[in-house]
């Protein structure tokens, strides 16, 4: 009897010993486990200037982005836009940084009526009748905004060719929580920081030439207003998408970022989640 009792206590111990440890999961789709890289992921948020080196006010609004971003972390991603009547190149300028992409959304997200002028989260918020917001505001609905859970996580893996200079970007779209909005879009942007070129500034009449322009958008690879998700956004969905696009020789590729929009086009273009990622790591 004594033996019996033995050997059942070390079978116990040997199959408890080996119990399978069952991964982390996100969801599941059609039964099959869907694990995320994302999984702690939170609300992330995008501010979208508009800017221009002709723009004298600008470099305040700029400056006042950058202790937001200091403030925030990665849960906050600017993208400065360069559009409207102050965006035009000086003739000694290094750089153009308008873009057609950047035309377009100026037009898409309404001409700011003055400056500094940012979108938050592409959302027309209580008591205010544009999507522009003066920069009093920027800080308080960020922070509003930083608070609603994300109805999906986003995750970018970029693999960059320096000897072609080809870029290719996977997107992968992990939904927790089932959106139904008929128009869903992912767009796709690629930024550059610390790019020194003319910028006019309240210290004079006259441009500074080595003023270091930050996440500037430089290009698109979706449309300006993102491309339509036409798979099911149900719960536990996960959407992989990949791009690519050749980055121009004058882009330092080391300053630059691919920024992910996940937003509705619509009445409303809310933008649902957005993430960053450095194009080289």
């Amino acid at each position: 009897m004594k033996k019996h009792i033995l050997l059942l206590a070390a079978a116990i111990f040997f199959l408890s010993a080996c119990e399978e440890i069952e991964p982390t999961v996100t969801g599941s789709m059609g039964g099959e486990v869907i694990e995320s890289p994302v999984e702690d992921q939170l609300r992330q948020v995008i501010i979208e200037e508009f800017t221009g080196v002709r723009c004298v006010q600008c470099p305040a609004g700029s400056a006042f982005i950058q202790d937001l971003l200091a403030q925030h972390g990665e849960r906050l991603i600017a993208v400065s836009i360069h559009a409207g009547s102050f965006s035009f190149p000086y003739s000694d300028s290094q750089f153009d940084f308008r873009t057609e992409e950047g035309n377009q959304l100026i037009s898409y997200l309404n001409e700011p009526f003055g400056y500094p002028s940012a979108s938050v989260n592409r959302k027309l918020f209580p008591g205010q009748f544009d999507l522009q917001l003066g920069q009093g505001d920027w800080a308080g609905y960020i922070a509003s905004e930083l608070a609603i859970a994300p109805k999906l996580r986003i995750n970018i893996e970029p693999d960059f060719n320096a000897a072609n200079r080809e870029l290719t970007a996977k997107v992968t779209l992990f939904v927790d929580e089932a959106i139904t909005d008929p128009d869903v879009r992912l767009s796709l942007m690629i930024t550059e920081s610390n790019i020194a070129d003319l910028q006019l500034t309240p210290a004079s009449s006259t441009p500074q030439v080595d003023y270091k322009h930050k996440h500037a958008l430089r290009g698109m690879l979706t449309n300006y207003d993102g491309q339509p998700i036409t798979e099911s956004l149900s719960a536990g969905a996960k959407i992989e998408k990949t791009f690519s696009f050749t980055m121009p020789a004058e882009w330092k590729e080391d300053e630059c970022e691919i920024v992910a929009i996940v937003s509705l086009n619509g009445a409303s273009k809310e933008v649902l989640q957005a993430h960053q990622v450095h194009v080289v790591e």
